[in-house]
């Protein structure tokens, strides 16, 4: 099935994927020919959905890009003369990016790893407002990734994700995450930093990242690092804390409806303990816990959430806890020296018998 999936989207993106493909242009047509239309800030086209779609492109787009050497003919590869009387086919990425390609472009499987994801399937199915390449990674000026002005850097990504997925991107600009990322906090996480980059699965496929099963294991990528939480004063005890309770254990042992990270603290809209919007608040907690446990009174927000029983501030729960594993430790020990005495006392009787 994934490899008619596979098949399907390289007939949808022209074939362009095969190596040695001829091109039908003529790199005679230059740049200034092209401007004569494109090089006007007026030149635009009034889509059937009534978008506008701006048609104006200048030989200044391109400059400092990952293009910028490139003529417009290389990825219009089916414009042959100008005018052009047919609308030119939407650019075929895969014509340069591949695994083994010699244009120069990146030596990835990226290409491979979009098609086998969610978008890539999508496209697949024919769904043609699923993004392509150029939808996240822009058209003419297109930077690459570590740049700040890049679409697909860390603090542009989300605005980007969010030109589709509106409503998750007004929850995460409002979240703890969201704001910090705005503040230029580089270690926070955006959207790739969950999700993936290319190879991205829906939440429900087993091989997403987000998976029910995965979630606290990603979580805990950035908040089980004391280097990363240190530096904002962010216990890191709420991951090993969590592995240790009912939930965690029975998380890694496979369960799907056993609660996880964003069960409590939320999936996208996630917000500090103190915001009152915040699903830990201690005000909301009776209301969290209740979705699993009907009945949650206002008592399930008394005590402590993420409890080490290994520390002494934990209290009670750190002497109980104390004391059965020395409890546990001193019964093991004395089955032990019982089972040694005995088998002592045997061999005496043995020997005496002799």
């Amino acid at each position: 099935m994934r490899k008619v999936a596979f098949a399907a989207v390289l007939v949808l993106l022209g074939g362009a994927f095969l190596p040695g493909l001829a091109r039908d242009a003529s790199a005679s047509i230059s740049l200034e020919k092209c401007t004569l239309c494109h090089g006007k800030p007026e030149f635009r086209k009034l889509l059937v959905d009534g978008q506008i779609r701006d048609l104006f492109v200048i030989g200044d787009t391109l400059a400092g890009s990952v293009h910028a050497k490139k003529v417009c003919t290389d990825c219009h590869f089916d414009v042959s003369e100008i005018p052009h009387r047919e609308h030119p086919k939407r650019v075929t990425c895969t014509h340069c990016h591949y695994k083994g390609n010699h244009e120069g472009a990146p030596q990835s499987d990226n290409v491979l790893a979009y098609f086998d994801s969610i978008h890539g399937q999508a496209i697949a199915r024919g769904n043609t407002k699923a993004p392509l390449c150029q939808d996240c990674h822009g058209n003419h000026r297109i930077l690459k990734a570590k740049d700040p002005g890049s679409r697909v850097a860390r603090v542009n990504v989300a605005e980007t994700c969010g030109k589709c997925h509106m409503e998750i991107y007004a929850q995460f600009k409002g979240s703890i995450h969201g704001t910090a990322l705005a503040k230029g906090i580089e270690e926070v996480p955006s959207c790739t930093g969950c999700h993936g980059e290319h190879r991205i699965y829906a939440r429900k496929d087993p091989k997403s990242t987000v998976y029910s099963t995965h979630v606290s294991e990603q979580c805990s990528t950035c908040h089980g690092s004391i280097k990363i939480m240190g530096k904002f004063g962010i216990e890191t005890e709420q991951v090993a804390t969590y592995k240790e309770s009912f939930h965690g254990v029975a998380n890694q042992f496979g369960s799907r409806t056993v609660a996880n990270c964003s069960s409590c603290h939320g999936v996208h809209d996630i917000r500090p303990p103190d915001d009152p919007l915040s699903m830990v608040n201690p005000k909301n907690v009776p209301k969290t816990c209740g979705k699993c446990h009907p009945g949650a009174n206002p008592n399930f927000a008394v005590g402590k959430i993420h409890v080490d029983a290994k520390n002494k501030e934990s209290g009670i729960i750190y002497w109980t806890a104390t004391f059965f594993k020395w409890l546990t430790i001193g019964t093991m020990l004395a089955l032990v020296a019982h089972i040694f005495l005995d088998m002592y006392g045997r061999t005496r009787r043995l020997r005496g018998e002799r």
